[in-house]
């Protein structure tokens, strides 16, 4: 095959009028794409910035908005349930033993006021820019700086084992159906929404409350972390304290399986 320098075409000329071109037909469909992009998007903002619209949320102020609806209707719930147990209180027809051994389940139950010396526990993040205080323990990696699923449950777990009467999460009476789970850097608990510092509460003997998480393997490392990383730890006695009821449904719900 010979080079086009050394053989140049003759009788033709470098554009051929009329005939079939890639580039043009090419041009035009950019052209139709770019006007149906435009369309599309002039036809979802419906005249608004689709950037700043702030009727578009976030999926986090969304969760926010939930969590904040969530509490709403357990105050409301724990209104109507105490209409009900007032009305119950008229006429119930049960003995008066009866009465103390309910009294006695509604208590272990969680969803009656619980009364007692009390201590709170206090967990928070470390500063965004910390370094590794003492010698031998690399730099942080960003997972190292946060409160995790893991702290929270170590507390909560401990603190049932030093014989804790009734516990409270941040505004929240623990029943035995809570669930204690993060996502990301927040705490999801029922329904609503937390972000750090946490706070939990016990009511119970001091003393043994302290020792149990002292003696608590899954907080002597967590501790680790809080001398070398500066993760927040903090026990203050909290004196004579009244943990609400849990006011939220304590209906069990489960999957079922499909009908076939």
């Amino acid at each position: 095959m010979s080079n086009s320098a050394d053989s140049p075409r003759t009788g033709s000329s470098p554009e051929r009028r009329g005939g079939f071109r890639p580039v043009r037909v090419l041009t035009v469909g950019v052209f139709a794409l770019a006007g149906l992009i435009f369309f599309t998007s002039f036809n979802t903002a419906k005249g608004t910035n689709i950037r700043t619209d702030a009727s578009l949320l976030k999926l986090s102020d969304l969760i926010h908005e939930r969590s904040h609806n969530n509490g709403e209707l357990e105050e409301s719930n724990a209104a109507l349930r105490d209409d009900v147990e007032s009305l119950g209180e008229r006429d119930t027809g049960i003995t008066e033993a009866d009465e103390k051994r309910l009294g006695a389940l509604e208590e272990n139950a969680g969803t009656e006021n619980l009364k007692g010396e009390a201590i709170t526990v206090t967990l928070d993040d470390a500063p965004p820019n910390a370094t590794a205080k003492l010698p031998g323990y690399p730099e942080p990696e960003p997972d190292y700086l946060v409160i995790h699923q893991q702290d929270l449950q170590a507390v909560v777990n401990a603190l049932w084992e030093g014989g804790a009467q009734g516990i409270k999460v941040m505004d929240q009476r623990l029943i035995s159906t809570s669930a204690v789970r993060c996502v990301g850097n927040t705490l999801i608990l029922q329904g609503r929404v937390y972000s750090p510092p946490y706070k939990i509460t016990a009511v119970g003997d001091p003393g043994k409350l302290k020792d149990a998480l002292a003696a608590s393997p899954a907080i002597q490392n967590y501790m680790v972390y809080v001398n070398v990383y500066g993760l927040g730890w903090k026990v203050e006695d909290d004196g004579a304290v009244t943990l609400p009821g849990y006011s939220g449904t304590v209906d069990l719900q489960y999957a079922e399986p499909l009908e076939q």
